[in-house]
């Protein structure tokens, strides 16, 4: 028996176009659980085939499950909710400020929260083992930095490029008073680099559980607001991601031009596909990047070399932007 659609044309073009964003969410549904597959499976210490006995419940191995159950779970964790929520700021900022640029890192909350994080960590109130006073700090330097931008903007508030420069003055301040913290306190140099470039080494539960209530309650907020969403309400979101794993280069400037050449403008559609499409890149970066470094380990014979994902996020982005530009350029 075959079915057909007697509906007039346009009905049936609506129809399309509402099925069209469904085919395209499950598609990047399963694009990230084949990115956490392999970041499961990537890293040293225990081969593929101990990861698959651990997650089947047949491994007796209690080093193996130490390791995919307690560090590389909440690792993949940490990465897929994070790259989700620097998704969704990205495009919530640059829909509120009118400006394709405004990404996280020029509007001052990026900064800030790298700087709550910084000083935290140098003042000696934070450690691997309470990592809750960094994201009490990131929050809060995540709010200072956008209510400096939102102060100084003034009446031009709704100049997409007033803003816009007022964020990149408020961006170098904020990471200026980074690098003195830095100068004051050089012995935390090591501890506080995994914030300024970012990066998912030594996630634990810990994190996690940190992590994802902040994550649920401002994104479900933005869904539900998804037309008048502000600058401050989506800071929040913002700082929670980068008191986790540090400033991720460019994955919230890119991320959210794809999720709109993907979905379209509507962004009860766009913002469910920003957050899957950054989890799948910052879930995908972090699994390159292990797989990067045991290539590296065993080159350089430095078996104790890691690369940090913000450092693949900022190479690649910065050559992509780099391409997007120059296409336009040329399209001009």
């Amino acid at each position: 028996m075959t079915f057909v659609d007697t509906a007039p044309g346009p009905a049936r073009r609506a129809r399309r176009t509402l099925r069209a964003p469904g085919v395209r969410l499950g598609g990047l549904v399963l694009l990230v659980a084949v990115v956490a597959c392999a970041g499961l499976f990537a890293g040293r210490g225990v081969t593929p085939e101990g990861v698959r006995a651990v997650l089947l419940g047949a491994g007796d191995d209690p080093t193996a499950e130490h390791i995919v159950l307690r560090l590389r779970l909440p690792r993949v964790l940490v990465a897929l909710v994070t790259g989700a929520c620097l998704g969704v700021a990205g495009l919530v900022l640059q829909s509120a400020l009118r400006n394709p640029l405004a990404g996280p890192e020029v509007t001052g909350v990026t900064p800030g929260a790298v700087l709550g994080a910084v000083t935290a960590t140098g003042l000696g109130l934070a450690g691997w083992e309470s990592p809750t006073a960094v994201v009490v700090a990131a929050c809060i330097g995540g709010f200072a930095g956008a209510g400096l931008l939102w102060v100084l903007a003034g009446r031009d508030r709704g100049d997409p490029e007033q803003t816009a420069v007022y964020g990149v003055l408020v961006s170098a301040v904020l990471a200026g008073l980074t690098a003195v913290v830095l100068l004051v306190a050089p012995g935390e140099l090591g501890s506080v680099v995994q914030w300024l470039i970012g990066s998912t080494e030594g996630r634990v539960w810990q994190h996690w559980n940190l992590l994802w209530p902040w994550a649920a309650c401002w994104g479900a907020a933005t869904w539900l607001l998804a037309g008048p969403l502000t600058l401050l309400r989506c800071g929040d979101e913002q700082a929670a991601a980068v008191s986790a794993v540090g400033a991720l280069g460019f994955v919230g400037l890119l991320v959210p031009h794809l999720a709109l050449a993907v979905f379209g403008a509507d962004l009860r559609v766009t913002l469910p596909g920003a957050a899957l499409l950054g989890a799948a890149v910052v879930c995908g970066a972090d699994a390159a990047a292990q797989l990067l470094s045991r290539l590296l380990a065993t080159v350089l014979d430095a078996y104790r070399l890691t690369l940090p994902v913000g450092a693949l996020t900022t190479c690649v982005g910065a050559g992509l932007l780099l391409a997007v530009a120059r296409r336009r350029w040329d399209e001009r």
